[in-house]
C-alpha cells in the first residue's frame, strides 16, 4: 500500500521536530504569514488557524496605505494576492503595478484576498481554491488584538514576528513606516512584554534606528536576503562574512537567514552560532522539502514555516 506523500513529509517534520527539541528546548516556529499552507496568507483566517496549531509566534509582514494605515501585507504591490486589477484598473502605475501606498484603508478594504499568484498563475497550485469564501487585507492593529484575544481566551501566549516590510520605499513615498509600527507595538505593550515579540526587518539602517533612537528593548532579528532580490540597499554578501555578522550583533539579537545559504555556506551557520545570535531560518514549505534541507532547518533556533503543524512540538 502506497503511503501519501503529505503523510510521509508530516511524520518526517515530526520526527525532526522531536529531535530538534530534544536538543533545543528554546526551538521556536514561527507561522510564516500565519498558516498560509492552508488558508490565503496574511488574512485574520490564516492567523487564527495558526493560532490554534499551538505556533510560538505569528508573522505579519506590514506596509503602509496610502493614509498611512499599517496593513498585513507581504509585499507593497497589491495584485500578487488581491484582486486590485478588477476593482481599481485606474491605480495602475506606470510599472504596471499595484501599490498599497496608492489606497487608502477604505479602498484596501474593497479588496478581496486570494493565493498568492505570480502573473495571474497560482504560486502554489494545490493550496485554498480561488473563489472559494471571502477574505480580506486585515490592519495590523486587527491582527495584534486577534492573537491577544485568542490569548485570552485560550489562556496561551503565543507571540508575534512582525517584518517592518521595504523601509527605503516608504521613505521615498514620505512615510515613516517605522515610526507607525513602533508606536503601533508600543501601544499593545509589547515594549514591556518582549518575549511575545520579535521585530524584523531587511533594512539594517532601521533596525539600528529602532535600538539607537527609540532606544526599544524590542528584540530585533537581521533578515538576511541574497543581493539579487533588491530587498534593501544592504550587502547582504558582507552580512553574511564573519565581521558582518559581528556587525549585526551590535544592533541585533538574532539572524533570519535564508535556508539556501546555510545549505551552500555551512561556515555562515558556524560564524552565527559562534556570535551567539539566535538563528532563525526561512521558510519551510511542505511543497519544497526534502531531508537534506530539513537537516539544516533542525540546527536553528527557530523555523519559518508555511505548515507550522508539521513542526509542533509539545
Amino acid at each position: 500500500m502506497k503511503v501519501p506523500l503529505l503523510f510521509s513529509l508530516s511524520l518526517l517534520f515530526f520526527s525532526c521536530s522531536s529531535t530538534v527539541n530534544k536538543n533545543n528546548r528554546n526551538f521556536k516556529i514561527f507561522a510564516h504569514r500565519g498558516a498560509s499552507s492552508y488558508l490565503p496568507e496574511h488574512t485574520l483566517e490564516a492567523y487564527a488557524y495558526a493560532h490554534a496549531l499551538k505556533v510560538d509566534f505569528i508573522e505579519p509582514d506590514v506596509v503602509l496605505t496610502k493614509d498611512n494605515v499599517p496593513i498585513c501585507l507581504h509585499d507593497i504591490h497589491l495584485e500578487g494576492t488581491t484582486n486590485v486589477e478588477d476593482i481599481f484598473p485606474q491605480k495602475k502605475r506606470s510599472d504596471g503595478r499595484w501599490y498599497a501606498a496608492d489606497l487608502s484603508l477604505e479602498e484596501i478594504k474593497r479588496l478581496e484576498v486570494h493565493e498568492r499568484e505570480n502573473k495571474g498563475r497560482r504560486v502554489f497550485p494545490k493550496r485554498f481554491p480561488k473563489n472559494h469564501s471571502s477574505f480580506t487585507v486585515p490592519t495590523f492593529v486587527e491582527f495584534i488584538e486577534l492573537i491577544q484575544g485568542l490569548n485570552s481566551t485560550t489562556m496561551r501566549t503565543v507571540g508575534i514576528y512582525p517584518e517592518i516590510k521595504a523601509p527605503e520605499f516608504h521613505q521615498k513615498e514620505k512615510k515613516d513606516i517605522t515610526k507607525i509600527v513602533y508606536e503601533v507595538l508600543k501601544k499593545y505593550g509589547y515594549e514591556k512584554n518582549t518575549d511575545q515579540i520579535f521585530l524584523q526587518s531587511f533594512h539594517p539602517g532601521t533596525l539600528k534606528r529602532l535600538k539607537n533612537q527609540f532606544k526599544t528593548k524590542i528584540p530585533l532579528t537581521q533578515l538576511v536576503a541574497d543581493n539579487s532580490w533588491g530587498e534593501s540597499s544592504a550587502d547582504y554578501e558582507y552580512m553574511r562574512t564573519k565581521q558582518g555578522i559581528l556587525e549585526v550583533k551590535t544592533y541585533a539579537k538574532g539572524m533570519g537567514v535564508w535556508i539556501k545559504h546555510l545549505k551552500d555556506e555551512p561556515h555562515f551557520l558556524t560564524n552565527i552560532k559562534d556570535a551567539g545570535l539566535l538563528l532563525h531560518a526561512y521558510t519551510l514549505r511542505p511543497e519544497k522539502v526534502n531531508k537534506t534541507t530539513l537537516e539544516i532547518f533542525k540546527q536553528a533556533d527557530g523555523i519559518f514555516s508555511d505548515s507550522p503543524d508539521f513542526l509542533h512540538h509539545q
